[in-house]
């Protein structure tokens, strides 16, 4: 499965070292806008990691200095007397299609090499981890262009930020930069752009030498906000870490950790 890439439009699908996926938005013409190829290719490539065994993270960046200007909308506005029902059926399969994402099992990092605006943001906000480039520029200025934010971006910016800053960036319609965006825990890191990509691998490579079993259960623990309450926290740990206990994986790490050597997990 690994190595039967499939045809992509906009969008180039790599594996740059052993159970890293590696996504680029490749569009950059248009700041890697998501066109309707871009979009179906997506599906496909989602679709295609979804089902691969050997992949253990998945990074998302874009070609050349823009990660996602968001929405190819150009059609929105050659189309201004469409009704309601025909642009929500065109929006909901959209949004659909992209945050596909959300439903691989193994961790996702967007590695935002450049701006992140609208959709485009709302896609990094799916992953599971960002990183920017020092300089990159991230925001939501729906309100800004005279629509309501889509792509689920009312759920998902709440969730990273809180609804304080939610409210702000999404109110305003303002953006923000790459220092701001780490000071609002819209990322983790700020990485300089030189090394930007190679950073964001070589952790990705770290994340993939992870036991996969816990990664695939701790996603699911921490994933929409994470456990209603701590009752539920516990009662779902009392269970995962004890399937988790139960595997090969388990004495690896155990012996690695002896032996004072890195473990090599399998999966199993």
């Amino acid at each position: 499965m690994a190595d039967q890439t499939p045809d992509l439009t906009h969008l180039r699908l790599e594996r740059p070292s052993e159970g890293v996926a590696l996504l680029t938005l490749d569009n950059p013409g248009m700041r890697n806008a998501m066109s309707d190829e871009m979009t179906a290719s997506w599906v496909t490539a989602i679709d295609h990691l979804a089902a691969d065994r050997t992949v253990r993270v998945v990074v998302v960046t874009g070609e050349g200095s823009a990660f996602c200007s968001g929405g190819n909308t150009s059609w929105i506005a050659s189309e201004p007397d469409a009704s309601v029902d025909h642009l929500r059926s065109r929006m909901l399969p959209f949004y659909r299609a992209w945050l596909s994402v959300r439903r691989l099992e193994v961790p996702t990092i967007a590695a935002i090499n450049g701006p992140a605006i609208g959709a485009g943001l709302c896609l990094a906000l799916a992953c599971d981890i960002r990183y920017a480039a020092s300089g990159a520029k991230l925001g939501v200025p729906f309100n800004t262009l005279g629509m309501h934010a889509g792509m689920a971006g009312t759920y998902l910016l709440p969730n990273v930020v809180g609804p304080a800053h939610a409210r702000d960036l999404l109110l305003t319609g303002r953006v923000v930069d790459a220092d701001e965006a780490l000071r609002l825990g819209m990322v983790s890191r700020v990485v300089a752009p030189a090394s930007f990509l190679d950073d964001v691998l070589e952790t990705a490579a770290g994340v993939a030498a992870t036991a996969p079993i816990a990664a695939r259960l701790t996603k699911v623990a921490l994933a929409d906000g994470g456990h209603a309450d701590f009752e539920s926290a516990l009662q779902w740990e009392a269970l995962a870490q004890p399937m988790t206990l139960a595997t090969a994986d388990l004495q690896e790490g155990i012996a690695a950790a002896r032996d004072k050597r890195a473990p090599q997990f399998r999966g199993e």
